[in-house]
């Protein structure tokens, strides 16, 4: 391609607004409405994927259960939003001994709001998790303030619990 001189670039703008201009005015006359004008872009609104997100896959699900010794994760909104619930079973009391331990701090992190819960303490309640011994076979709970609504349903979270760390699961 053969680069032009900076002088004739102003003529050839010229030409072609002069045949822009001609074939508007052949338009309008034969009849025909003028091509609306170029309209600036609505504002984008943000749209959820049609994918459904995956869940923790089944080595996942071995792992947490034959290392960290719990099983049947799930992470949920309650209260409208305002809190996020996060279950799980201990299915090994000895190597899920961190969820009950009441020194452990849990945190709950959103991957793509980069949110970081903590779980609330109420004056007379106290902390709203379930800490103490851990029995085999028993479901457990513990539940992340959620105020304003930085996490939404289907996004991936993490958890921390100490040293323990949860990854990737999916809030319902």
């Amino acid at each position: 391609m053969k680069l032009r001189s900076p002088s004739t670039l102003p003529a050839m703008l010229f030409r072609s607004s002069v045949c822009l201009a001609a074939t508007l005015v052949q338009a309008v006359a034969a009849g025909q409405s003028a091509p609306a004008p170029l309209k600036p872009p609505a504002t984008v609104t943000l749209r959820h994927s049609p994918y459904l997100p995956v869940s923790l896959s089944q080595h996942a699900k071995n792992y947490y259960g034959m290392v960290k010794g719990i099983d049947n994760l799930s992470v949920r909104r309650t209260a409208s939003g305002n809190l996020i619930r996060f279950n799980y079973r201990v299915t090994d009391p000895v190597a899920a001994h961190l969820l009950g331990e009441k020194t452990a701090t849990a945190y709950l992190y959103g991957e793509a709001s980069h949110a970081l819960l903590e779980i609330p303490v109420m004056d007379k309640i106290g902390q709203l998790r379930q800490t103490g011994p851990l029995e085999a076979g028993q479901e457990y709970w513990m539940v992340f303030s959620n105020k304003g609504g930085p996490i939404k349903a289907g996004e991936r979270v993490d958890v921390f619990i100490g040293s323990l760390h949860i990854d990737g699961l999916i809030v319902e």
